[in-house]
């Protein structure tokens, strides 16, 4: 077991271009606040190393072997092209664990960088509890996720529309490379380079290949409509889904203004910036799309083609994007009604399902697990419910699978901002050990039923 991490820096050897060096800012009073220490069995380190490791945690002073470093990237944010960068996070380096598993240790909040521009680097406590908390669900959900190793307190205020607790949040990911990683090498002419450091890393079977840039593509892509239609299929809305947040591991990452939806409503949106709607549940899909065209114009230089043929390698693989997605969607929906191997006629029985749910403003987590327990839902469905039940005679125990993929619980959103916002940690740790056992019935019932009417949040901030 590792004392500290086990640093091996290997995106310190790309080029300059592709990072800032960046110096620790020191905070005026460290305090580890959550700590997650099953994860930190998992990577193979000393919990009571980590216990008296605030200053590390929050930034103030630096591991053995660390080379923090700001990433340099671009992205397109609401549809529009901007270079950007690590404005309030550091890469302390890559840890590689017992197992030659490399993760990225970030520090999210942890001050100023050269990409922070205008802002002061830092974050506020409760956004960095709601990414804690959320993405530590979504791993116990099965979500492909970037996860949170600790949340320090600095003891400095933070400005915003007022004097808000600091904290620093400590992030663990496959990587930090995203499709704005691309866009940004592109734009420098360093694509290649970065092209195959991501090859290597995420996609190593294909660095052989000699057509590894185009497999490249395809590989990226079909992570990315397999992590979407796992989205689709619990009701997750990201909320703000900009090519720089979107990972070429497969990863969800950067839970700022993201939401479960109580009611099912496709048109269902969250975050108090997208006013459009343009990340709105039915949208994300679509979006993942959009965002990966624009990966795709990033690696048209490395097709080894001519400019036409090139971009319609691309055209293609979008394509193949519309084919997985869809064949992920089904899967997973047909799935949450006990069907293992989904028939083409299996489309109209989910959307009839999820028609009804939307006309009565059905909860989208309650009624599936209802139904995965054979518990009254409503009676507008039973109808429906009789042909659902003719259907499944033929599957292999329907009701077990509907068990394992539709969770009794999720984390509300009323149930978040309480955890978040109060002045204790005492509901945030309730409410982050039941959701470490999503599919168990086991839990309370205050966590289990929706919100009343008067405690639903409709809208989600991102906490810049």
């Amino acid at each position: 077991m590792n004392t500290y991490f086990n640093f091996d820096n290997s995106y310190r050897q790309l080029s300059t271009d592709f990072y800032d060096l960046a110096e620790l800012n020191p905070v005026s009073d460290p305090a580890i606040l959550i700590l997650n220490e099953k994860l930190a069995n998992q990577l193979g380190l000393d919990i009571q190393t980590l216990k008296s490791s605030a200053e590390e945690l929050a930034g103030s002073k630096k591991f053995p072997h660390s080379e923090p470093l700001a990433q340099a990237y671009a992205g397109h944010q609401f549809g529009n092209f901007t270079m950007l960068g690590d404005g309030r996070a550091v890469l302390l380096g890559e840890h590689v664990t017992p197992d030659g598993t490399r993760y990225d240790i970030q520090l999210k909040g942890s001050g100023r960088t050269a990409f922070s521009r205008m802002g002061d680097g830092r974050a506020p406590l409760a956004p960095m509890l709601r990414e804690y908390l959320i993405s530590e669900a979504m791993h116990a959900l099965g979500i492909p996720t970037t996860r949170s190793l600790a949340v320090t307190a600095t003891g400095d205020t933070v400005r915003r529309e007022t004097e808000l607790p600091g904290a620093v949040l400590t992030r663990i990911a496959s990587s930090h490379i995203r499709v704005g990683t691309f866009e940004y090498a592109v734009r420098q002419g360093i694509v290649k380079e970065l092209a195959d450091y991501a090859i290597n890393r995420h996609y190593p079977e294909l660095a052989a290949s000699s057509t590894k840039y185009i497999d490249f593509l395809y590989a990226v892509i079909d992570h990315q409509a397999a992590l979407i239609a796992k989205w689709q299929s619990i009701g997750f809305i990201h909320g703000v889904m900009n090519t720089d947040n979107m990972t070429v591991s497969g990863e969800t990452i950067d839970y700022g203004p993201c939401a479960f939806m109580d009611s099912f409503d496709r048109a269902t949106v969250f975050s108090s910036i997208d006013r459009g709607g343009r990340y709105a549940y039915n949208n994300q899909p679509g979006i993942g799309q959009w965002n990966l065209a624009r990966f795709a114009e990033s690696l048209i230089p490395l097709f080894g083609q001519e400019t036409d043929a090139a971009i319609e390698t691309a055209k293609d693989a979008l394509t193949y994007y519309e084919t997985q997605f869809d064949q992920y969607w089904l899967s997973a929906m047909a799935a949450k009604i006990g069907i293992q191997t989904p028939q083409t006629e299996d489309r109209e029985l989910i959307g009839e399902l999820l028609s009804v749910m939307e006309d009565l403003e059905l909860d989208f987590t309650r009624t599936f697990r209802k139904l995965s327990l054979q518990q009254p839902v409503d009676s507008a469905l039973d109808d429906w419910k009789k042909r659902w039940q003719k259907r499944i005679t033929t599957e292999d125990a329907p009701y077990e699978l509907m068990k394992k993929v539709n969770p009794a619980i999720i984390p509300r959103n009323h149930h978040v901002e309480k955890a978040v916002n109060s002045s204790d940690l005492t509901f945030f740790n309730e409410l982050l050990t039941q959701l470490e056992h999503p599919y168990s019935d086991d839990h309370p019932e205050l966590y289990l039923t929706p919100p009343e009417e008067t405690d639903q949040v409709f809208q989600t901030y991102c906490g810049t």
